[in-house]
């Protein structure tokens, strides 16, 4: 795993090396281990090493060795060396070990259609020197990011935003209508991001470059095609699970250097680490979060896993005051605003796994999405099933039942619910049916927006936009299908697998793998019918039968806890970081125009008198201040070299359990 960046100058000027160092030096933090500029003519690459597999031959920018292709890497091929076998039949010949030199000569035998050979998580760039052509590719999920800014003259690609502002042409401005989709769906819709002028390449999607015009294709499509009723038995796709588990997480530790897990204690992560341990002869090395505040912490269930499995395990304890201080390192490497703390935990667990001496981890994320985890999954079930009834007063108590721990929820009204969570038959022809509730919620949130701000996104029809990407059979699917879909494919890469996963796993240099998302198990997925995705309410049915006995019963069969952190008292408390009254001043509002001073600060009261309650409050409170991070950091005070992030301290460093 590594950081890229890249420039063509498309006015055929030359390409500085001085700029492509200093584009490179912004994302260090993702390769560490060595660092390497190429440059010919107009176009240019560079790239921080995170060296994983081959470790003293795989150096980049790499070339053929003809030095006609050129190229700049970040990921993994999984089935590199079947690849390698297959090429060197053709008659390719290899100087290195590596997965690297394997694509560049896929590449080179097969052209843009490579990618589709690829079992594996990427973002890269090759240079044709010949043809004066570059060709960018993005993985399936959209594990790996990738960036691009066309500046007059030049085309520029990065692995972090940041590093593309490291190019002199490139501007800083925040882009209004991404502030209203963040605010509304938790994400910008690709290839949209928070910063005016700058793309986010889609998962699933490649783009050309050639004499200066850039063509977007997609090389993979998310489709959603359940088996008839009854085609298989419910052991059979239990058994074709397994198997592809197993594959896929022996591909996933293919490396030159120790791999760990992460373990939640939920059924997901628990099942990779049980999988793991079997294709090791050393006790599996584990690691993760416990809080102090029961609600969120899963300690016990940790606990169980390891004394079945025998795991080394080492965990952070968080408390709100940690998240409290990592929160703008946490904004720094997500770049964009957020509107939970649950990836600062995580940002300060791989803090952990480096420090013991760990580059590599495998991780459960995937499962809920593919297999039919989530909550929401199960509300938009039973929403349709109340939908059917509207005035039953037993139905609206299976939503009760659903969200024991929102006290709001238990405290309602039927006909408060019903509103709230859009029972009505009309409401149920929407293709947006199961996350309706959510993004209405959350798109309250505009009320906390300036002038300025809610003049430039008046008008704008964020569900039309969205509506407007959805596959062409997308409306004949199951509703639970296009559930999924809106999960797969805009939350999973918008915010899972970055603000919660790649972007706070390589803030300290750590590659995550996701056995859960080889493109095999998502195929699978995508024709398991959703009967056996969740049985009645029974979340993963079908991962539940396939897990068997390799783990404690008590993790088969809980039900799924959402993986939450301490928000609002994060940044309200006795000894509170000073940053949160300097962002959240009225002239700082004023000064940055984002937000109204007058309801922020009625919102900051309620905090700081605890009156503060529920979902929106905290959300509002997160998705404020880390927007005003990012306009601090980003906007007003960026550094075109790396800045020295302020840890947590050290007496909150992990406490190793051994059993």
């Amino acid at each position: 795993m590594c950081g890229i960046a890249g420039i063509v100058n498309t006015d055929g000027g030359a390409a500085d090396a001085a700029i492509l160092a200093d584009m490179i030096a912004m994302v260090g933090h993702r390769g560490p281990d060595a660092t390497g500029v190429f440059t010919d003519a107009e176009a240019g690459f560079s790239h921080a090493r995170l060296s994983i597999i081959d470790l003293t031959g795989g150096a980049q920018p790499m070339s053929n060795p003809e030095r006609s292709l050129w190229i700049t890497f970040n990921g993994e091929i999984f089935n590199y060396l079947e690849l390698r076998e297959e090429l060197l039949r053709k008659g390719h010949r290899f100087a290195t070990r590596s997965d690297t030199e394997v694509l560049l000569h896929l590449y080179q035998e097969e052209g843009p259609d490579c990618v589709r050979k690829l079992n594996g998580q990427w973002a890269f760039a090759i240079w044709d020197c010949q043809a004066r052509r570059l060709f960018l590719s993005r993985d399936r999920l959209g594990v790996r990011p990738l960036f691009y800014a066309q500046p007059r003259g030049a085309f520029t690609f990065a692995s972090e935003v940041k590093a593309l502002f490291a190019h002199p042409a490139v501007e800083r401005r925040l882009d209004a209508i991404a502030l209203a989709q963040i605010f509304t769906f938790w994400v910008t819709l690709p290839p949209r991001t928070v910063f005016e002028g700058v793309h986010e390449l889609p998962p699933g999607h490649s783009l050309i470059l050639q004499d200066g015009r850039a063509e977007i294709r997609r090389h993979w499509q998310l489709e959603f095609c359940p088996d008839a009723k009854g085609a298989r038995s419910e052991q059979q796709y239990a058994d074709e699970l397994w198997e592809l588990l197993l594959d896929a997480t022996r591909l996933r530790l293919r490396a030159d250097v120790p791999v760990g897990t992460y373990l939640s204690g939920g059924l997901d992560s628990s099942l990779v680490t049980a999988i793991v341990e079997r294709f090791t002869d050393t006790p599996v090395r584990s690691f993760s979060v416990r809080f102090g505040d029961p609600e969120f912490d899963e300690g016990r269930y940790q606990d169980e896993v390891i004394a079945q499995l025998g795991t080394e395990h080492q965990r952070i304890h968080c408390t709100q005051e940690d998240i409290g201080r990592a929160f703008p390192d946490v904004i720094w490497h997500t770049e964009k605003p957020i509107l939970r703390t649950a990836p600062a935990p995580l940002f300060m667990l791989s803090r952990l796994v480096r420090e013991s001496g760990y580059k590599v981890v495998v991780t459960g994320e995937g499962a809920d999405e593919m297999l039919g985890g989530y909550d929401i999954f199960k509300e938009a079930k039973i929403r349709r099933f109340w939908a059917a009834r509207p005035d039953s007063r037993l139905r609206p108590l299976l939503l009760r039942r659903l969200y024991p721990y929102l006290q709001n929820i238990q405290n309602q009204s039927d006909a408060y619910l019903r509103a709230f969570f859009r029972v009505d038959q009309e409401d149920t022809g929407s293709p947006f049916f199961s996350h309706l509730p959510r993004w209405e919620l959350t798109s309250k949130l505009n009320l906390f927006f300036g002038d300025a701000l809610k003049t430039a996104t008046a008008g704008y029809d964020g569900y039309g936009e969205l509506e407007a990407t959805l596959p062409a059979g997308y409306g004949s699917w199951p509703g639970f299908c296009q559930a999924q879909y809106l999960e797969a494919m805009y939350l999973l890469p918008g915010y899972i697998l970055s603000s919660q996963g790649d972007r706070v796993a390589m803030a300290h240099s750590v590659e995550i793998r996701l056995p859960f998302l080889d493109h095999r198990v998502v195929d699978f997925a995508s024709r398991v019918p959703p009967a056996l995705k969740m049985k009645v309410l029974n979340e993963k049915f079908i991962l539940k039968r396939c897990a068997g006995a390799l783990l404690p019963s008590s993790i088969r069969t809980r039900h799924k806890q959402p993986y939450r952190a301490p928000e609002g008292k994060s940044f309200f408390h006795a000894g509170a970081p000073d940053y949160v009254g300097d962002l959240l001043t009225a002239s700082r509002l004023r000064e940055d125009g984002l937000f109204n001073p007058v309801t922020v600060e009625k919102l900051k009261e309620k905090f700081a008198a605890g009156r503060a309650i529920g979902i929106k409050d905290n959300m509002a409170l997160v998705g404020i201040l880390s927007a005003q991070l990012v306009m601090d950091r980003f906007i007003h005070g960026f550094q075109k070299r790396p800045r020295k992030e302020h840890h947590a301290a050290p007496d909150t460093a992990a406490t190793a359990v051994r059993s």
